[in-house]
């Protein structure tokens, strides 16, 4: 297993058509979170990443919605890292992660500050690619680690939500999608007989997942301690015992 943490980076995506196929991946991504959306209320949402920015996410009932992203763009609301948020503990309701944790150096640093930001019960919404399908056999390809999407590093859907756990978070959903490669110049349209095969019989093949999880509330009601106070009057009794032991050894004598 590659550690999370790494310098080395490739071309980072600033928009949907920088990918092959990029608008169709959009779209798979719109659909599956739509019905999360509904189930979010709230006053503010954070878009991380440009990607996330681009999400239509009119559906949610949380209307001040803003992207914050470290390069300037029209749909780009605050200007600044994505894993140094200018924002105050438990001050947001939901959080949009979509394809960036491919493309930083520190994942684990991401999370830590989504979860710092998000108020106890808001929601977290990831998406990425899956190393395990069509796309990320493709990144076996030479010369494939200098272009897009294969310039990330893919992280499995179990390894981020082991990462999701440790940081107090409830995983609600974890669905794969598009089960083409994703190849640019590749028609889509030629994957059909392999999608309908892999919607029925190999589920987790999908070259994009998407995860859902809510931050775990903490409980507010004390714990009674298990330890008691000893009494004061304990030894007195001790004291009488081993009188009382001593006089009848003495009658036996």
């Amino acid at each position: 297993m590659k550690p999370a943490l790494s310098f080395q980076q490739g071309p980072k995506p600033l928009d949907w058509k920088d990918f092959p196929h990029g608008d169709y991946v959009r779209g798979g991504i719109e659909r599956r979170m739509g019905k999360w959306l509904t189930r979010m209320f709230g006053y503010h949402m954070l878009k991380l990443g440009g990607l996330s920015g681009q999400l239509d996410t009119s559906k949610s009932a949380i209307k001040h919605q803003v992207c914050v992203a470290p390069l300037s763009q029209k749909h780009v609301g605050v200007v600044a890292e994505i894993d140094e948020l200018p924002f105050s503990e438990h001050s947001v309701d939901a959080c949009i992660l979509s394809h960036c944790l491919e493309y930083h150096s520190d994942p684990h640093h991401i999370l830590r500050e989504a979860h710092r930001t998000l108020i106890p019960g808001g929601y977290i919404v990831i998406s990425g690619f899956n190393p395990f399908s069509l796309c990320g056999l493709a990144n076996c390809l030479p010369f494939s680690g200098q272009k897009l999407p294969w310039s990330g590093r893919f992280f499995t859907p179990a390894r981020v939500k082991d990462w999701l756990d440790l940081l107090g978070f409830e995983i609600l959903a974890d669905e794969r999608f598009i089960h083409a490669s994703l190849a640019r110049g590749s028609r889509l349209s030629r994957f059909a007989p392999w999608r309908h095969f892999c919607r029925h019989y190999l589920k987790p093949m999908g070259s994009c997942y998407l995860l859902v999880a809510r931050k775990r509330v903490a409980p507010l009601t004390p714990i009674k301690p298990k330890w008691h106070a000893r009494p004061k009057w304990a030894p007195a009794v001790k004291n009488a015992r081993v009188r009382q032991t001593r006089q009848s050894m003495s009658d036996e004598h």
